[in-house]
């Protein structure tokens, strides 16, 4: 009897110890670090971090929760080692609460440290934008153009090389032509002013 007791006592040690353990090696992984928020827009937000070097993390987890809102948005991955994550189906000027938490095989590590920030409205980001300030897409756009424009000026010139060479073409054969042309207008103008005489006779002079 006091033998199974001490079996059962001793597998409750073993398993309270394996609790401690996991508890240990989770509590040991450290929050993400420097968690910022970029490329903010009025329906989305890219949220970035770093962890401490030699932390075993295989993933990541993201509370986002409105401010004065309980209801939360969960997002986690795992076998991943990426330090970003994108925040989508925002709400225009809303004002969120965003927390990172890493994951190793062991559990999470704690919450970093809030961040807040606010999607601004989409008038606020256009008034914002400077008159010299030059977007990707535009960029392209103005390539594009460009591209456009020069093609249009290549098939021009092309084509006024062609009418030009051949006016040129012309112009050489009418040159060419012309002395033949001179000399048909000679001939025919020496034939009709000679006067024809009949051969064999003298002309006589009516007294």
């Amino acid at each position: 009897m006091w033998g199974i007791k001490g079996s059962c006592a001793a597998l409750l040690l073993l398993f309270l110890a394996y609790i401690s353990v996991s508890s240990v090696n989770a509590d040991s992984l450290s929050a993400p670090l420097n968690v910022t928020i970029k490329a903010l827009e009025g329906n989305s937000a890219i949220v970035t971090w770093d962890i401490l070097e030699g932390d075993p993390v295989i993933g990541f987890a993201i509370t986002q929760q409105k401010k004065d809102v309980r209801m939360l948005r969960f997002i986690q991955e795992v076998n991943t080692t990426t330090r970003s994550c994108a925040l989508w189906d925002l709400e225009e000027d809303t004002e969120y609460i965003v927390h990172v938490q890493s994951i190793s095989m062991s559990g999470t590590s704690p919450l970093s440290e809030p961040v807040l920030f606010r999607t601004p409205k989409e008038s606020e980001k256009l008034a914002s934008k400077s008159p010299d300030e030059v977007t990707m897409e535009e960029v392209g756009q103005a390539a594009q153009l460009r591209a456009g424009e020069l093609i249009i000026i290549v098939v021009v010139l092309v084509m006024w090389a062609g009418v030009i060479a051949l006016f040129c073409r012309q112009y050489d054969i009418i040159k060419d032509n012309e002395p033949n042309n001179n000399k048909d207008k000679a001939k025919n103008s020496s034939e009709c002013s000679t006067p024809e005489h009949p051969t064999g006779g003298l002309l006589r002079s009516k007294v």
